[in-house]
């Protein structure tokens, strides 16, 4: 290399050197680039692939496929009989796939078939709910999942992607129809409950008319204790009969009068303490 008189290099030098350092940043660069560019193709492949990235700070992927739960953006309205008031549904839907898929791709297909299983569900509905007065909401949920459990699985297919949709419904009255119903429900309850006390009674009174005829069979030998057990037992029968016959004359007609309840046993008279010898 000769340099110019002064000690600056000359023209064609300086060239060089432009020249050279020029190739070294481009080579730099261009490894660089190389660099990004074989990982950002490993990400894409993996991700085709539908696996996570491998790396230090990947997480464990779960075992098993993913299953996504959704509920439908709102509730889904079906008439019922006379088309005045609907029955309204609350629907939820779990989603997964047997491929395994990451979460963003199956977000993705459940998004795009979200739309057709909440129209499948509300044909259901709404041929269930055709021919129910608006205040069986508790048949129409009944028959629904009766439906539902015939065909539990909803299959869906995309390309070669195929996802599984298990449906699920819950039933809720009309708001407009609910003052209506109140007080019926509120005496129904009221009577319920009565009939619940009545059974308990009811209960009670044979359990303890059992415990006395089992006290009255241990002293069989006393000729009066076995008077009072044939009594007690004969009264039984008579309420017994005279139960029955008035649940049957109330079926058949309201009007008849009653039977005459049979009449109480009269209470026997206690038994005469025995004398003692020295009194004879």
């Amino acid at each position: 290399m000769t340099d110019a008189p002064d000690g600056r290099p000359t023209p064609a030098d300086q060239w060089r050197h432009r020249g050279i350092r020029g190739l070294t940043v481009a080579w730099e660069v261009s490894v660089r680039g190389w660099r990004w560019w074989a990982r950002s193709w490993d990400r894409l492949v993996a991700a085709l692939q539908d696996e996570a990235p491998v790396g230090a700070g990947a997480a464990p992927s779960p075992s098993g496929p993913l299953v996504e739960q959704r509920d439908a953006p709102r509730l889904i309205a079906v008439p019922a009989r006379g088309y005045v008031y609907s029955f309204y549904i609350r629907a939820t839907f779990a989603w997964s796939s047997p491929a395994s898929l990451r979460s963003e791709v199956l977000s993705w297909y459940v998004q795009y078939f979200q739309a057709n299983a909440v129209q499948r569900l509300t044909r259901l509905a709404a041929d269930a709910a055709r021919n129910l007065p608006p205040h069986r909401a508790g048949d129409l949920e009944v028959a629904l999942q009766q439906a539902l459990a015939e065909d539990p699985m909803w299959h869906y297919q995309r390309g070669e992607v195929t996802l599984t949709c298990r449906p699920d419904a819950a039933v809720r009255l009309d708001e407009r129809i609910m003052p209506a119903l109140q007080p019926h429900v509120d005496r129904l309850v009221q009577l319920e409950y009565q009939f619940e006390e009545q059974i308990r009674r009811a209960r009670y009174a044979e359990e303890l008319c059992r415990r006395w005829v089992a006290l009255l069979g241990d002293d069989a030998d006393d000729q009066e204790i076995a008077d009072a057990r044939d009594q007690l037992l004969t009264a039984q029968k008579e309420a017994t009969r005279w139960i029955t016959d008035l649940l049957h004359r109330h079926g058949n007609s309201a009007a008849n009068p009653p039977p005459t309840p049979p009449p109480a046993p009269s209470p026997r008279p206690a038994p005469r303490p025995s004398r003692s010898l020295d009194g004879e």
